[in-house]
């Protein structure tokens, strides 16, 4: 587990979950620090949960919303844990995506000899939409190439981005998978990604944090 610096009760604190085997980054946001009766939001919500959701339990926040960066296994697989700890908070991502929760063919977990199922989203996100944890602002942009419905969300006022399997420190998804395509992610990065500021932060869905500066300059997939 691993989280961003937080100074001020007002600035994004981030706390990382690399779960399952898959070592699927999910992750607890907050706005200041995690402290008793704070709201927080989920992006993703992999195999092997528990350790999050104790967390969460534990620190006495509350989840306002799960955000899915993209509807693969390892990023939905907790979603009905998830919502048995937490029956109210509603889930969101992208509608292209919308039927991967309810198939294992299309979330890719029938290849892996098991059926991943997931609760129905409660609402969409599209490119542009501007969500709102207490006092910070977050811009939804669509990233598709690693799957058709991956969204990055982004604040840039503390240049952070949450990026989901679109770039990776490093790489980037994987585009060998039904529905993915290297064209159009590589588009996605140079479009979406590179144009932040260098200085951002990112978040990726596996691996470690990296900058768009850094991808930018020795990222050997993508190059501008």
């Amino acid at each position: 587990m691993s989280n961003t610096p937080s100074n001020s009760d007002s600035r994004p604190y981030v706390q990382v979950f690399p779960l399952g085997g898959f070592q699927t980054n999910c992750m607890v946001l907050t706005c200041g620090e995690p402290t008793e009766g704070n709201s927080c939001w989920i992006i993703d919500c992999g195999y092997e949960p528990e350790q999050m959701l104790d967390s969460i339990t534990k620190q006495g926040l509350v989840p306002e919303k799960i955000i899915l960066t993209h509807a693969h296994a390892d990023h939905i697989a907790g979603l009905i844990e998830a919502r048995t700890r937490f029956p109210d908070v509603p889930i969101y991502m992208n509608e292209a995506e919308k039927s991967w929760l309810t198939d294992p063919m299309l979330n890719l977990s029938a290849a892996l000899g098991l059926s991943v199922t997931a609760p129905a989203p409660e609402g969409f996100l599209s490119e542009g939409d501007r969500l709102m944890l207490k006092e910070l602002e977050f811009r939804v942009v669509l990233t598709p190439g690693h799957s058709p419905g991956g969204i990055s969300v982004l604040n840039e006022e503390y240049k952070l981005a949450f990026v989901g399997d679109t770039l990776f420190s490093g790489s980037i998804g994987r585009t060998d998978f039904p529905g993915s395509s290297f064209e159009e992610l590589s588009e996605s990065i140079k479009t979406k990604l590179y144009v932040l500021d260098p200085e951002t932060v990112c978040f990726p869905g596996h691996g470690p944090t990296t900058t768009i500066g850094q991808e930018m300059n020795s990222n050997p997939f993508v190059k501008l």
